[in-house]
């Protein structure tokens, strides 16, 4: 039989300058986008944490992890909405062995 949904997780950087509000819209914004394509299992922030290396000019970042259950076509659209969306500065969608 067919795996019907997969379990997945992704790690993305926002940009900080955005502020508060802007991040928490982000935030939201992906968060909704997983619940009606899926099931959202957690959300995890991590807060602002410094980068390995400089991105666009910034040392730091705001990271969020978030895991999802989903049918396997919706990460691809995910990624593509990631990357055009303004503030989003790193974007990572793996699949999680279960």
């Amino acid at each position: 039989m067919a795996k019907i949904t997969g379990k997945y997780e992704v790690l993305y950087i926002i940009n900080p300058t955005l502020g508060e509000e802007g991040t928490a819209a982000l935030v939201e914004k992906f968060k909704a986008m997983v619940e009606a394509e899926g099931t959202l299992v957690s959300v995890d922030e991590w807060g602002k944490r410094r980068l390995a290396y400089p991105i666009e000019d910034l040392n730091e970042g705001y990271y969020v992890l978030m895991n999802f259950e989903c049918k396997p076509e919706f990460p691809a659209e995910l990624d593509r909405v990631m990357k055009i969306t303004e503030g989003v500065m790193r974007s990572l969608i793996t699949a999680v062995e279960a």
